[in-house]
């Protein structure tokens, strides 16, 4: 039963779809209502993008400024570390010892 009232569905949508565009001409060409120009015709007068080589230099400082903040994380990632496990093995030897 839902077969056949699926497919009567959705021959009356294509239907109803259908009814509703219209054309005078069925040759007619479809054009886009926002298009201004071509994206070459845009681009013609653009300059060529003019290397920097200071804008480089820059870029390599950064990156080496961030290479050693990350090193600089990466070492007081492993003193925490390092304080978490002195404090577990300090409350382990008082549990043991009974304090």
């Amino acid at each position: 039963m839902k077969k056949p009232a699926l497919i009567a569905f959705a021959s009356a949508a294509a239907l109803g779809l259908a009814a509703c565009g219209s054309s005078d001409d069925a040759s007619e060409d479809a054009m886009a209502d926002n298009v201004e120009m071509p994206a070459e015709d845009a681009m013609a007068d653009a300059e060529a993008p003019v290397a920097d080589a200071d804008a480089m230099s820059e870029t390599a400082d950064a990156a080496g400024a961030s290479e050693a903040t990350a090193a600089e994380a990466a070492d007081a990632a492993e003193a925490t570390v390092a304080d978490i496990e002195a404090a577990a093995e300090a409350a382990t030897t008082n549990a043991e010892s009974g304090n």
